[in-house]
């Protein structure tokens, strides 16, 4: 513990990274730069040339985020355009991809419609035993822990190690908990990728995601990448998530500190006949939480009776979004089997948001006696 504390990004210089660096008479606020042209006589250079390739509002937001993940990080307009770059950029026909069975259902389609076809084998396995068999012959190692839905975890450091020795490398999905939660690259994984929409930019109003690597030939190919293909985010997005980012600390802090306290009082709720939460000490993953996460995060699946039930829980509460997504000041439960996770049809995925705690725990606890 002692480790993940030292390792945590100063969020008070992190507030004033901008402010730090600017001289007399400029903008505290991050200006929004909206043009696709530079003026650019003569020779290029090295100046802003053209808006696929350099924007300055751009290059603030990747300062921060790499304040954050204490790493070089290039962004793009989603989660899935950020786990593409890392996919596409490290991988090449006819090496071997593993991926977990049980994480995010998009990064599946993904690799089974389009990586596959081109000449890519994917490999499975649930997180749960995703070190069964080892990591020989296995070229990129796609991890996400605590899985989503599920929120099953896997040893970060350990299974680094593994395939390092075996001469792959290892890309992480940290959305569910953000470098303030879990830092993946501080235990050895080479390459983090993040959907920006959920808490980072935290308010359910943009789409944006980033890579994060202090490899510099991977982040060169990510570079590459995103330049070459076009998949580059729109400016506004990112001066809203710049915005987002300087009051994610205070957001995070909310929502885990929430989270732990109500998943406590849900464990006991006779309508819940199971629940996951990597913070409570009953969770199968509650020990290797303890070792490689400085916060619990803020999701939590219950299993309620059935899928009727589940939905009048979800449609009935006032301080529940029914909606997909997560990480957003307003909590928010959707039943995920509707999207062809296998789960149980009355598994609830709930994030928790911003509302005083024993407010929402009343509207929750309310929700639930009704079933």
């Amino acid at each position: 513990m002692d480790d993940i504390e030292r390792h945590a990004p100063a969020m008070g210089a992190f507030l004033h990274l901008r402010g730090n660096a600017l001289s007399k008479g400029e903008p505290v606020a991050l200006p929004l730069v909206q043009s696709s042209m530079y003026h650019l006589p003569g020779e290029p250079e090295r100046f802003s040339n053209y808006g696929r390739v350099h924007n300055a509002t751009w290059v603030a937001l990747e300062h921060a985020l790499e304040h954050l993940e204490g790493a070089p990080c290039r962004v793009f307009p989603s989660g899935m355009g950020a786990i593409s770059a890392a996919l596409f950029a490290t991988l090449k026909a006819g090496q071997r991809l593993l991926i977990p069975g049980d994480g995010y259902y998009v990064t599946r389609l993904l690799s089974d419609r389009y990586l596959r076809r081109l000449g890519i084998e994917v490999v499975e396995r649930p997180t749960a035993e995703f070190t069964t068999g080892g990591f020989a012959g296995l070229d990129v190692v796609f991890l996400e822990t605590p899985s989503n839905p599920g929120l099953d975890l896997v040893d970060l450091a350990a299974v680094a190690r593994a395939v390092r020795a075996s001469g792959g490398i290892t890309i992480c999905d940290n959305t569910t908990m953000t470098p303030l939660g879990q830092r993946p690259l501080d235990l050895g994984v080479d390459m983090v990728v993040a959907s920006d929409t959920k808490a980072m930019g935290g308010h359910s109003d943009l789409l944006m995601g980033h890579v994060a690597t202090r490899d510099p030939d991977l982040l060169q190919a990510v570079d590459d990448w995103r330049r070459i293909s076009g998949a580059i985010p729109g400016p506004h997005e990112a001066w809203l998530l710049h915005r987002g980012l300087e009051t994610l600390d205070v957001r995070y802090d909310r929502m885990c500190t929430s989270a732990e306290i109500l998943a406590e009082r849900l464990a006991q709720h006779s309508a819940v006949k199971a629940i996951r939460f990597p913070g409570l000490p009953s969770d199968p993953s509650h020990n290797l939480a303890r070792s490689q996460m400085r916060r619990f995060g803020f999701l939590m699946s219950l299993t309620l009776e059935d899928a009727g039930k589940a939905e009048q829980f979800i449609n009935t509460c006032p301080l529940l979004r029914p909606a997909t997504s997560f990480g957003g000041v307003h909590s928010s439960a959707e039943r995920r089997i509707r999207w062809g996770d296998a789960v149980d049809p009355g598994f609830v995925r709930l994030s928790v948001g911003c509302e005083p705690v024993e407010e929402l725990w009343q509207a929750l606890n309310g929700a639930l006696d009704t079933l």
